[in-house]
């Protein structure tokens, strides 16, 4: 029961869909987690269509995070790496590839965006 209980709160918390714990804790019935949902859980799972929060195509908000923390260092070492691909060649070609602007430039461009 200890063990069932421990699934239940895994899956009513988010961390996992009833299917993700399935897999994760090694239940072979393919309805068996949500049989211990519908029995002893405090969620409302007599509509699993309903219940869209829990279902296999959507992510977790933790998920959701995890994902996008990835993305993000994923683009910041993709500016890192051509910031340097431009420092390169900036400096051992005496490429110009940056604009510089002007402090009145700068302040007129930033007015142009809003």
């Amino acid at each position: 029961m200890a063990f069932k209980l421990q699934v239940i709160e895994v899956v009513e918390k988010g961390s996992l869909t009833y299917k993700q714990a399935q897999k994760q804790y090694g239940i072979q019935g393919r309805s068996t987690v949500l049989v211990w949902l519908r029995k002893h859980g405090n969620l409302d799972w007599t509509l699993p269509k309903l219940n869209s929060l829990f279902t296999e195509n959507e992510k977790t908000p933790e998920q959701k995070i995890k994902e996008l923390e990835a993305a993000l260092e994923t683009e910041r070492l993709k500016t890192l790496f051509l910031t340097t691909a431009i420092d390169i060649a900036e400096k051992q070609y005496g490429m110009i590839i940056r604009k510089k602007y002007s402090a009145k430039q700068q302040k007129n461009f930033k007015h142009k965006g809003n």
